[in-house]
């Protein structure tokens, strides 16, 4: 049997297909009574399952298309994160964010609105120009930015169809420098969260909520950018780690992206982790995480304050990070600049379940999206609302796949 990532989900389906070209892949959707695409099983829940088939891109393999007019690049949907950004940097170009872990596939990246920080970055979804899928007659189209259903097909879940290729935009390649900062106390995030957000390129907090305070604060700078002051400020009281560290207190940090300010290239510094190295903890964990308007970032931070006696004993590291609004409808960032509050968990699913659930109560008066392709447990008729284009997604979808052959249990549960 296969299971995800994490080894919390087994996956139901009853065959694993592996096309070796597109028209393989076309035969093979319109001949299949249920299917959907698998990527690097790195979702938490069963939204990538099925209850007939899954499809690996894995052998689909075909080269990256540069066109350095337009500065994009159409990149094989199985195409993973650590593989397209050495290929783009020996050429001149770079992606404006990468997500923390860049093992990841771009397709399933981009159907789930995964990102990186900065309060100018949207989600990695945000640079798709076009969008290339087979769907459910076995009919392979392109959507373009600007065209019908663009800004619904993007976060398409799996739910549309089988995507193949997205086209991306690129920028020109850049240089960066990491540096750590420790123990920061939770209050100076009262007045200076924005400043502290705003100081660079990309800025990320962590906390174990072992006490009210920042455990670590990332700050992430372009070189050709002016340098962060916000750590000359009398406010800014944390100080500057001694040595490299791993977002989780103690854990060894080789697998970690280099730290203590030495300047690199901007794929070796905007993922928290290694392309040449799994993470730590290969993949003993549980992750949630939830997206709510920045303006209410330091009054949510604070509610979760009040319960970190339940929520320690079973997080390993809890991270907040900002993203740029976007008008993608399936997207968490949906018409609202957005911070996310992520949760590293231990393994123990029972134990985990309560603390979410608990969590999300606290969250509520924030009405906080969840991340699509992670552990949640809000109500179909409460989640609905938090995503003002979903009926017309779920519209979508009929359009495009009228006897659910994309569908599964989870898509069932929110767009039904």
């Amino acid at each position: 049997m296969t299971t995800n990532w994490a080894g919390n989900i087994t996956y139901r389906a009853d065959r694993i297909h592996r096309p070796a070209t597109v028209a393989e892949l076309q035969a093979l959707v319109a001949g299949s009574r249920r299917i959907r695409a698998l990527g690097t099983r790195h979702s938490f829940n069963d939204l990538a399952d099925s209850s007939g088939a899954l499809v690996s891109l894995a052998d689909l393999r075909s080269s990256v298309e540069l066109d350095t007019g337009r500065a994009t690049a159409k990149v094989p949907a199985a195409t993973r994160y650590a593989e397209l950004v050495h290929f783009l940097d020996e050429r001149g170009f770079a992606l404006p964010n990468l997500g923390s872990l860049p093992h990841i596939s771009v397709g399933g990246a981009c159907a789930t609105a995964t990102h990186g920080s900065g309060v100018r970055n949207g989600c990695l979804s945000t640079s798709v120009s076009a969008i290339e899928l087979v769907t459910a007659g076995g009919d392979l189209i392109t959507v373009e930015r600007g065209g019908e259903h663009f800004d619904g097909v993007v976060v398409g879940l799996g739910a549309l169809g089988v995507v193949t290729s997205l086209t991306l935009d690129l920028v020109p390649a850049f240089e960066m420098r990491q540096q750590v900062y420790e123990g920061l106390p939770l209050e100076a995030l009262d007045d200076h969260f924005s400043a502290l957000v705003h100081s660079a390129y990309s800025v990320c907090l962590f906390t174990d909520w072992r006490a009210p305070r920042l455990t670590q604060v990332w700050i992430n700078e372009r070189l050709d950018e002016p340098p962060a002051d916000v750590v000359k400020q009398p406010w800014f009281t944390a100080l500057p780690a001694d040595g490299p560290r791993h977002p989780v207190t103690g854990m060894p940090t080789a697998s970690c992206t280099e730290q203590l300010g030495v300047p690199g290239r901007w794929h070796e510094r905007l993922p928290h982790f290694r392309p040449d190295a799994e993470p730590s903890s290969a993949g003993d964990e549980l992750h949630s995480e939830y997206m709510l308007a920045r303006r209410d970032a330091v009054a949510a931070l604070h509610a979760l304050d009040g319960i970190r006696d339940r929520v320690q004993p079973v997080l390993q590291i809890c991270e907040v990070r900002t993203i740029a609004a976007d008008r993608l409808w399936m997207s968490p960032f949906y018409d609202q600049d957005s911070v996310s509050i992520h949760f590293t968990w231990t393994s123990d699913t029972s134990a985990v379940l309560p603390i979410v659930r608990l969590v999300e109560q606290r969250l509520a008066p924030f009405a906080a999206r969840p991340h699509w392709a992670k552990i949640f447990t809000i109500a179909p008729p409460d989640l609905r609302p938090m995503f003002p284009r979903l009926p017309d997604f779920a519209d979508l979808v009929r359009t495009y796949d009228p006897a659910g052959k994309f569908g599964n249990p989870f898509v069932d549960r929110y767009l039904h």
